[in-house]
């Protein structure tokens, strides 16, 4: 009996990350429907494979260690981590039929193109594809199956967490635009890791937020999923959660910091999404607060919720979570 083709596509990121790889995980999902499709990747993934849309199974790795893959090699390895050498190292043990990634000069045997600089996720990763021949759409990153707006509650969830302190807004300031929303007759929701519930705490109270309004380290991704994609608008910083704003047509204000929106925000649908900016680039990963992200004022948020929020129309989104 002719077995069928492996194929393996590693991306072990964050939340943010994985939706910048719909993409190019459809377009492989088109060039090889014949192939036993595999992600390594957390095994968190599993649900953002589902509310996706997308035909992976799943197998939980680590990104710079060889994933415990069994059974015979991948006919195909496809690297969507990074541009190496350690991920690619890592998928080449495993000794695949053919490897696609970037190319490295620690590497020499990949024959890949070169690292394409500072352009949007998406497209470093359908630009990988489209070397080797198979045509990826960097902008179908809506998630599937439209369906109307009825559906669509009066609920704002507000998400002040990110990774790291430089790209935090201040919580009072969190606080502020939450008041204002509240204010306006909206039931907004904190969310966050179990990390942050602290910080989602004191964003609620300094609000003055209703009972319940925390919902931080209480949901699991599912459920937030759900709440993005039922909510009338997110206000967050440039973190994964933005990703799946974008993912599930949700309008959002994001505050960008050290890093550009050219290189992070939407590709698509930006009527309705606003992404500020002060100009100024930075260190993402600093452990404080960006000085360009401190240049945004309350006011400049609350200016383009109520922009959003007073649209007559709502958009369509794009998958039932």
């Amino acid at each position: 009996m002719t077995r069928s083709p492996r194929l393996l596509a590693v991306r072990a990121l964050g939340l943010g990350d994985f939706v910048t790889a719909v993409p190019a995980l459809r377009a492989l999902e088109r060039a090889r429907p014949d192939h036993v499709r595999v992600l390594a990747g957390p095994g968190w993934y599993r649900d953002l494979v589902r509310s996706a849309g997308l035909g992976w199974r799943v197998l939980p790795a680590d990104a710079l260690r060889t994933p415990e893959w069994e059974g015979p090699a991948p006919d195909l390895a496809v690297n969507l981590h990074g541009r190496g050498p350690q991920s690619t190292v890592a998928v080449e043990a495993l000794g695949p039929g053919e490897l696609w990634g970037y190319a490295h000069p620690d590497v020499p045997w990949v024959q890949g193109p070169p690292w394409p600089g500072a352009i949007h996720d998406s497209r470093v990763w359908c630009g990988l594809l489209e070397y080797h021949g198979v045509p990826a759409d960097p902008e179908d990153v809506r998630w599937t199956q439209p369906v109307g707006t009825s559906d669509r509650d009066d609920t704002v969830v507000v998400h002040p967490g990110a990774a790291s302190a430089s790209r935090r807004w201040p919580p009072e300031r969190f606080a502020q635009v939450a008041r204002r929303l509240q204010n306006r007759g909206f039931r907004v929701l904190v969310t966050g890791s179990s990390g942050e519930r602290a910080l989602a705490e004191r964003v609620a109270a300094e609000a003055g937020l209703r009972s319940g309004s925390v919902v931080a380290g209480r949901t699991g991704l599912r459920l937030l999923l759900h709440l993005v994609a039922r909510a009338r608008l997110l206000v967050c910083g440039d973190t994964g959660v933005a990703h799946v704003a974008t993912a599930c047509v949700t309008p959002s204000v994001r505050l960008h910091g050290p890093v550009s929106p050219a290189l992070w925000g939407p590709l698509v649908d930006t009527d309705v999404h606003s992404c500020l900016w002060s100009g100024r680039r930075g260190d993402p990963h600093a452990d404080r607060l960006d000085p360009g992200l401190a240049e945004l004022t309350v006011d400049a948020v609350w200016q383009e919720c109520e922009r959003l929020l007073g649209r007559r129309q709502f958009p369509t989104k794009a998958h039932q979570v």
